[in-house]
């Protein structure tokens, strides 16, 4: 009788557990759609571009690409925004994030960079700005984000709080590539 109702006990924190873990999928499938439309929405011909696309060659930190990179860090400022309820503009802050590391080249090869400075981290900011600023209409938080992500090297703190919020997504990301905590995770399959 006794082992009856264990059993029974046991059935219903099972059924519970299962409810619980459902209704938590849901929700994070839904958090997923929500960001998706919204990626979709304000950063399409960001996403679609022939020089966003070529990101994909270059690896950003581990073994995380450059596109993946800037996508994981869009998603994770829109919850970030959403967590701490600072009503950013979504639209300023996906496009900031999408082109925050819009540098063009491979920042791990050493010839290309012979050329150059070799500082990536404190220079390509300005070089990320540049080349976004040729393909794109920026509006001014847009540019605050591309450059001062890189706060403190960039000195000059954001001004804005998109611009806070991608500095703080873009330093979450690169640490979760760095340790390969994040491998391949954030995707764009469009």
């Amino acid at each position: 009788m006794k082992a009856c109702a264990e059993m029974r006990m046991n059935v219903k924190n099972l059924e519970k557990w299962k409810q619980k873990s459902s209704e938590k999928l849901k929700k994070h499938y839904e958090r997923h759609r929500r960001i998706h439309k919204l990626l979709r929405e304000y950063g399409k011909d960001i996403l679609d571009s022939e020089n966003f696309r070529k990101t994909r060659a270059h690896i950003q930190h581990g073994n995380m690409t450059v596109n993946n990179h800037c996508v994981n860090v869009a998603r994770y400022s829109l919850m970030l925004d959403k967590k701490l309820g600072l009503h950013c503009n979504k639209r300023d802050l996906i496009r900031g994030s999408l082109l925050h590391d819009y540098f063009l080249y491979d920042w791990h090869d050493k010839a290309y960079l012979a050329n150059r400075q070799r500082l990536h981290g404190f220079h390509h900011p300005a070089i990320a700005l540049e080349n976004a600023s040729k393909e794109y209409q920026l509006t001014d938080r847009q540019r605050d984000i591309i450059i001062k992500h890189m706060w403190p090297l960039s000195v000059v703190p954001p001004v804005c709080r998109e611009a806070w919020v991608v500095t703080t997504a873009d330093k979450y990301c690169s640490l979760m590539e760095t340790i390969g905590v994040h491998r391949g995770h954030g995707k764009w399959n469009g």
